[in-house]
């Protein structure tokens, strides 16, 4: 028994079972994008086994990409949870064959509530075929399974069906990049467009000196800040240079190297700095990578320290460029 061909079987099958529902796509999958669409509540998403499960991703899959959605469980919605289902909202039935008996037994409450229902089931004909508003055809010629009883090919073909109502949606309400990002602010996309400068810059306990202090003290202010650098003010509290490790390096291959020099002698005048708090880590971490420092002095208006961003922080904050 070649198993690479049994998967390859697998595949093809349930890659064919697709594509043959694509080439069948009718106007009841229309209807059901037009049906959610005008739906004022939520979208509720329910099913029994591998079908529940499948409803559950499809109701996150819905939410996360600007339709408002929930899974309910048919047996604890005969228990109580039918009062999650209120007036405006439209629920999406999930069950191959349209018999699943928990799921059955809640369709005429739904009914009596005057909830419409997106069936998602292989045949219309069925019990909740008869209940639907709108029924997607989800027909398959046979599950992958080799004893043709576990739900393989079936349940990949639903789950497609889902996503392709999902991607519909969005195209129809115009669902941006911006959009998925504010579902998703603790993701890459969220990190990348929302999180900006002030929320990673650090504020305290910053390694700042005047530019009357030796390099010897600041040698001790620089291994205290623990950034390997020093930040150098005027008496206005302006930022005026920067000592770096680097700096400190190259300092101690000179012949006239003196600790007891002021540590302005030995720095980078008038260093690289922003003075937009606002701006988003993500692009400041553009300007670091394209500059090759490591950190990057905040300034006000005024060019007073307001804090300091280490590439080291971005990257522990999974900020990307």
């Amino acid at each position: 028994m070649d198993l690479l061909e049994i998967a390859k079987d697998t595949l093809l099958l349930e890659a064919e079972a697709l594509k043959s529902a694509a080439e069948n796509l009718d106007k009841s999958f229309l209807d059901a994008v037009d049906l959610i669409l005008a739906t004022s509540g939520k979208l509720i998403i329910a099913g029994v086994g591998k079908s529940g499960l499948i409803g559950a991703k499809m109701a996150a899959t819905f939410a996360s990409t600007g339709t408002p959605s929930f899974f309910l469980h048919p047996t604890e919605a005969l228990h109580g949870d039918l009062g999650m289902i209120s007036s405006g909202d439209t629920l999406l039935a999930i069950s191959y064959s349209g018999e699943s008996e928990e799921l059955t037994k809640i369709l005429p409450h739904v009914q009596r509530l005057g909830i419409p229902m997106i069936a998602m089931t292989a045949s219309s004909d069925s019990s909740l075929g008869r209940y639907a508003t709108v029924t997607i055809p989800v027909k398959i010629e046979k599950e992958a399974c080799p004893l043709g009883v576990a739900p393989t090919t079936s349940t990949t073909l639903t789950m497609a069906m889902g996503d392709a109502l999902a991607v519909a949606l969005m195209h129809r309400r115009g669902f941006k990049q911006e959009d998925f990002a504010s579902f998703h602010p603790g993701g890459s996309l969220g990190r990348r467009l929302f999180v900006k400068v002030k929320d990673i810059m650090r504020k305290s306990d910053l390694p700042i000196v005047d530019k009357f202090t030796t390099l010897k003290n600041a040698i001790i202010v620089m291994n205290e800040g623990k950034l390997g650098t020093v930040l150098i003010t005027d008496t206005d509290q302006k930022l005026i240079a920067l000592l770096s490790d680097g700096d400190l390096r190259r300092a101690l291959a000179k012949d006239d190297f003196d600790i007891s020099s002021l540590a302005i002698t030995y720095a980078t005048q008038n260093p690289q700095s922003c003075s937009n708090s606002e701006l988003l880590a993500s692009e400041a971490m553009g300007e670091l990578e394209n500059r090759r420092i490591q950190l990057l002095p905040i300034t006000n208006s005024s060019q007073n320290i307001v804090g300091v961003l280490h590439i080291h922080d971005l990257i522990s904050a999974g900020i990307k460029a």
